[in-house]
């Protein structure tokens, strides 16, 4: 179950930077570097980030994020090639922390992967109660179909002699 719902979340992530490359980060995303998505990062945290993107960050850096050690954040372009190798089609990462990451640069929600996993389990439980509750009413109205057929019949019959 979990590995089905990574891989549609990695589909969703892949999906979602098919159109944000050529949206307000164009320059970024269009071509992808490891150099590039490095200085996207930079700026996307720069602009107050959520609990959980510092968390994505610190992860896959090991490093806090902090305005004033920016030279030690440029060091750590490396971390960013297979979210690089991801965005062309090269290859598809494992580590989870880097497809959080993509997902933070092309600015996909919901992210990180535990919320979207835990909005999953409960989305795949709604349509199921709405099948049920579909079914129940085209049994409801199959009844309603019968017993007019048979009122039908007897009007028929009835007109049929009078």
């Amino acid at each position: 179950m979990q590995n089905n719902t990574l891989e549609i979340y990695k589909r969703a992530i892949r999906k979602k930077y098919e159109t944000e490359k050529e949206g307000k980060y164009f320059d970024y995303l269009y071509k992808p570097s490891r150099g590039k998505l490095r200085d996207l990062c930079w700026l996307i945290f720069e602009n107050n980030p959520t609990k959980e993107d510092l968390y994505v960050f610190s992860n896959l850096l090991g490093l806090e994020f902090d305005h004033s050690k920016k030279n030690k954040f440029k060091e750590k372009k490396d971390k960013f090639r297979p979210i690089e190798t991801f965005f062309k089609g090269e290859t598809d990462p494992t580590n989870i922390d880097a497809i959080n990451m993509a997902a933070i640069l092309v600015d996909f929600h919901p992210r990180p992967f535990k919320k979207f996993y835990e909005i999953s389990k409960t989305e795949e439980i709604k349509p199921v109660k709405q099948i049920e509750k579909t079914k129940a009413v085209f049994e409801k109205k199959k009844k309603a179909e019968k017993k007019s057929k048979k009122r039908s019949f007897f009007r028929d019959f009835k007109n049929f002699f009078f």
